[in-house]
């Protein structure tokens, strides 16, 4: 069982499996789930809608609106975990979570570029194209040596990453 309130951001370029595996979790872990994508601004998805990356000045009041999503979900959780999508592909964006949430986990999920491409371009009815894949590769400052970040290689079937993602979650909470 998670820490009372446990923030996990669940982490990656947009095509790598954030929302299936946080589900996931939060299923697993009868945990809370917010989608980071539902916060973003009318003006930020009808730019990324024509193909055009955010750009840093778009993000921050999306990342604020965010984790004040996330702090008002946890006053109501009732002590449950919380499972986050977001790309947070910076580290000032990691950052800027941290001194907001400064107990947040990040779920970092890899895979390798052809493998989310296959991915993108299967997916029906989503608002980011495959044309923002590069720009999102392009931005990704790779989280995998910060000490609060969880990595899970995530081109295996998907019930495969979310048990791998259960697992080092229930590491780092004992840890």
């Amino acid at each position: 069982m998670a820490e009372q309130g446990s923030v996990f951001i669940v982490m990656g370029v947009s095509g790598v499996g954030k929302t299936t595996v946080a589900l996931g979790l939060a299923g697993a872990m009868d945990g809370a789930f917010l989608e980071a994508d539902d916060f973003h601004s009318a003006e930020n998805v009808a730019h990324m809608a024509k193909g055009n990356p955010l750009t840093d000045d778009m993000r921050w009041p999306w990342l604020t609106t965010l984790c004040a999503a996330i702090a008002e979900k946890r006053q109501s959780s009732a002590g449950a975990p919380i499972f986050v999508t977001c790309s947070a592909l910076k580290k000032s964006y990691r950052a800027f979570i941290l001194d907001l949430l400064p107990d947040a986990r990040f779920v970092y999920l890899h895979a390798e570029p052809d493998v989310i491409r296959d991915r993108m371009a299967a997916r029906k009815n989503h608002y980011m194209p495959l044309s923002l894949l590069d720009s999102q590769l392009d931005a990704l400052e790779d989280p995998r040596s910060e000490a609060n970040c969880l990595t899970v290689e995530a081109t295996h079937a998907t019930p495969d990453v979310i048990e791998r993602a259960l697992d080092l979650i229930k590491t780092a909470i004992k840890g």
